[in-house]
């Protein structure tokens, strides 16, 4: 950086009633001799230049030598050397350009681009990504690139758009979409690209300036997503350039009117208002110039080969010469200015600074500066300058706090936070955060702008993203000290740090995988934001499958580490982990990859041997993949888990043939089964088939005879209670003998059967044809829980004699459960009703029934 001078305002220059300087950063460290013979793309934000040998310029080349292919150097604003990227391709770039993530964007006109991450390693990796066929159209002709995306002019002069190409954990290559036609039968003269944060319509906008023919004038249209827009404006000859403002409110235009000469114009971006107009042909140079960028929002500079003029906004300009070609990087504050030896910063002086430093300023925060510097000389009239300000001592030390951030000297820093802790002791009551945050800021900057690192942020771009943001550059460039460093100083999380640290370690294949694991295991152990799977990951990609291997064995959390030793092929040990993490999900995860990947054979033996997951298998086949399960059972010579597999089959079939035929599949199956030890369970089961065919059989008969009438799939006491409902009492008699069915089981159902239809005549003639087997309580319950109370009456004085006063309570009969009481004469019994019953005249006649128990002598 610049040595100290004696005041920062000896480097500023009046521009109409503010003042611009122009700082120099840094002195470059590259071998670069002359610009002009390269094409350069500089990352806003302080960020890397990328050069790339002009082909359109001649190269001296010595005898017997040839030239190689292309080669990008990556520099940083410094001019150190980040990164080599060696074209490979025969096809030629016609564009370069950044992302905000400091990816490098290479567009090459055979309808590609690729995107190459900011790396030291070499090879650099890239992604690459074609057009798709249907946008392919004889290759690329131009491209506009900026932070967020691209806008490409292909060779039959239709625009795409390309965007949200990087997304979180890196870049994806973006989005295709084909923007609205715009019917161009040549080449456009020029053309901007407003991105979507800036323009109107808060979607990407594109700027078309055309050259007229045969007399007529050109135009200058607006495209964005949905149409394309004539902006009619008044006669501006041939428009060469087209720049927007950092802030999309204002565009610089290039232009030649017809029968004049060039000039600058400035108007608002919907061209509604003429701002102003410049001659370019006071400024003595020759031709047009080679750039037009803006400095910040307020001025633009113009920049010839060797010749740099800003332009202020009523015409007034300032004139800077060099010796050698420069190119401008445009800035949201400023303009950095390259050369082959320097690298400079013009920016407008902010208000802060010139409240400061202005000569013969008066400001409450000058007076605080030099009394500042007065108390260091120890003169007493610090505290003179002190009690002449002391009602505006508040602004004057927010004014030196933020001073210090818009300088880049050090030495300047200081003495402004100097100044500034001064008159703090001055306030009794005084917020120190924001001098606390300025300093934390200033210590992170000045790290950041250290030649080695060459990063000059000012602090306006610092504050326009967040601190992680700059800590994610660092880490691409290898910085991984410095970046935790910063980390813990801002107290933010190191675990990307670590993370990028532990991979660009293991991509460095000098260490043995022993040893790089030791070390990344110990870095790695006590981050919950950053797992060795994740590290894993980028030691299987490289190749070393062995150390992937060792830094997954110390991944605690299954659910990383399974998915990662699927993609590796350790097929084995991914079932046995996700076993071991107790979670089914994930093993059922692994058993459905394991049949994706594998014969079925070959699958199957994966589990011959874990219980567990054979267990788990058989779930996950019951519910969603019978024949899954059928097949694993058949390999594993399961015969009566096959045979029981069929039988649960054959009772969701509706159709009779098919139930049947699973049914004898499961007969077959129970037959060869020749476990030990199970040849009587085997006859059983047989014989369980067999009756159940019959059944099929005799099932099939009755829907034959009841057209209507669904008895195939029933189990014998359901087809029992469906014979009653339908009147076939003999057929379910049959069913009986034939099935051998349970006295008690079949008056159960034929007496719920009854019910059921509320045959109540049929009811009673089948409890008079024999003493019932189950009693007649049920009778009654049954009676109860359908509604039917006055039906179930005439069974209880067939109940048991001790359980009739209940049922007739059940009934809601508390006379007649009463005058039971009273023919058993239990007037206890009696009592409890009274005391229970739900009404007074339920009461009264109760009480009628104990007088009358009393009168008769009954105890």
């Amino acid at each position: 950086m610049s040595s100290w001078e004696a005041n920062p305002s000896a480097s500023w220059e009046s521009l109409a009633e503010t003042f611009y300087r122009r700082q120099s950063i840094y002195s470059m460290q590259w071998s670069i001799n002359d610009l002009s013979d390269y094409r350069v793309a500089g990352a806003r934000w302080g960020g890397p230049v990328a050069v790339l040998r002009d082909d359109r310029k001649p190269v001296l080349v010595s005898v017997g030598s040839s030239l190689g292919k292309p080669k990008i150097s990556i520099y940083s604003s410094a001019g150190g050397l980040i990164q080599t990227i060696q074209w490979d391709h025969a096809s030629r770039i016609i564009a370069l350009g950044w992302t905000l993530n400091e990816t490098l964007v290479v567009v090459s006109n055979d309808s590609f681009y690729r995107l190459y991450p900011l790396s030291t390693s070499y090879p650099a990796p890239y992604t690459h990504h074609a057009l798709p066929p249907a946008f392919e159209s004889g290759g690329i002709l131009q491209a506009e690139i900026y932070e967020e995306g691209m806008v490409l002019l292909l060779e039959n002069l239709s625009f795409l758009q390309v965007r949200d190409w990087e997304k979180e954990g890196g870049s994806v290559g973006g989005r295709i979409v084909a923007l609205p036609g715009v019917g161009l039968e040549k080449e456009p003269s020029c053309w901007c690209v407003l991105h979507p944060e800036v323009s109107a319509s808060r979607g990407v906008e594109v700027l078309i300036a055309t050259e007229g023919e045969g007399g007529e004038e050109g135009k200058m249209m607006r495209l964005d997503e949905i149409e394309v827009q004539d902006q009619h404006l008044p006669s501006t000859g041939v428009i060469h350039q087209i720049v927007p403002s950092p802030n999309g409110r204002f565009l610089a235009l290039l232009c030649h009117p017809p029968g004049g000469s060039p000039q600058l114009w400035v108007t608002s971006s919907d061209f509604g208002r003429s701002l102003s107009e410049f001659e370019l042909a006071e400024e003595g140079e020759e031709g047009l110039p080679k750039q037009v960028v803006w400095c910040g929002n307020n001025t633009v500079v113009l920049a010839w080969e060797r010749t740099v003029v800003m332009v202020g906004p009523f015409g007034e300009t300032l004139k800077y010469f060099y010796s050698d070609p420069v190119h401008l990087i445009g800035e949201i504050d400023g303009t950095r200015i390259l050369s082959s030896d320097s690298c400079e910063f013009l920016q407008l002086v902010p208000q802060s600074s010139q409240d400061v430093f202005k000569p013969g300023s008066t400001s409450p925060s000058a007076i605080l500066f030099e009394a500042a510097q007065l108390f260091d000389k120890k003169s007493p009239k610090a505290d003179e300058y002190i009690r002449g300000i002391r009602s505006d001592l508040v602004s004057a030390v927010d004014t030196c706090i933020d001073a210090a951030g818009r300088e880049f000297e050090v030495q300047w820093q200081k003495s402004l936070l100097k100044a500034a802790s001064f008159g703090k002791t001055f306030l009794d009551l005084y917020n120190p955060s924001e001098f606390m945050q300025m300093t934390q800021s200033l210590r992170v900057l000045n790290a950041a702008r250290y030649y080695e690192i060459g990063i000059p942020l000012t602090y306006d771009q610092y504050q326009a993203h967040p601190p992680s943001h700059l800590i994610s550059r660092l880490t691409s460039r290898s910085q991984h000290l410095l970046s935790l460093r910063i980390s813990s100083f801002l107290r933010l999380s190191p675990a990307p740090v670590l993370k990028h640290w532990a991979q660009a370690k293991i991509a460095d294949k000098g260490e043995d995988d022993d040893e790089i694991c030791r070390v990344v295991v110990e870095k790695l152990r006590d981050q919950l934001d950053v797992s060795c799977a994740d590290v894993a990951l980028t030691a299987w990609t490289t190749g070393r499958v062995g150390l992937a291997t060792k830094l997954l064995d110390h991944e605690p959390r299954a659910s990383k580490q399974v998915p990662l030793l699927l993609n590796m092929k350790e097929d084995n040990l991914a079932l046995v982990k996700a076993m071991e993490s107790g979670d089914p999900n994930l093993v059922y995860t692994v058993l459905l990859e394991l049949k994706r990947a594998h014969a079925l054979g070959d699958f199957f033996r994966f589990i011959d041997d874990k219980p567990d997951a054979a267990a788990l298998l058989q779930v996950y086949g019951r519910e969603n993949d019978v024949e899954l399960l059928r097949d694993f059972y058949y390999q594993d010579d399961r015969r009566k888990e096959m045979a029981c597999l069929s039988l649960d089959e054959s009772l969701a079939l509706p159709d009779f043939g098919e139930k049947v035929a699973k049914i004898r599949q499961a007969q077959k199956s129970f037959a060869e089964d020749k476990e030990a030890g199970f040849e009587a369970k085997a006859r059983l089961s047989l014989a369980m088939v067999e009756d159940q065919i019959r059944l099929l059989t005799f099932q099939q008969t009755l829907e034959q005879e009841s057209p209507g009438k669904t008895f195939v799939g029933l189990s014998v006491n359901e087809t029992i209670r469906t014979c009653i409902t339908t009147g076939l009492a003999k057929k379910a008699d049959k069913l009986k003998s034939d099935f051998k069915v349970p006295d008690k089981r079949f008056w159960y159902v034929k007496m719920k059967a009854f019910i059921e239809v509320r045959d109540w005549e049929g009811l009673e003639a089948f409890a008079k044809s024999k003493k019932s087997p189950i009693g007649y309580e049920p009778f009654v319950e049954a009676l109860v829980v359908a509604g039917s109370q006055r039906q179930a009456l005439s069974y209880i004085p067939k109940c048991e004699q001790k359980n009739r006063v209940e049922l007739y309570v059940k009934c809601g009969e508390w006379v007649l459960g009463g005058q039971e009481c009273l023919r058993r004469a239990d007037r206890s019994k009696l009592l409890d009703l009274k005391h229970r019953c739900p009404n007074a005249v339920i009461g009264a006649q109760l009480d009628e029934l104990l007088h009358e128990m009393s009168h008769s002598g009954m105890s």
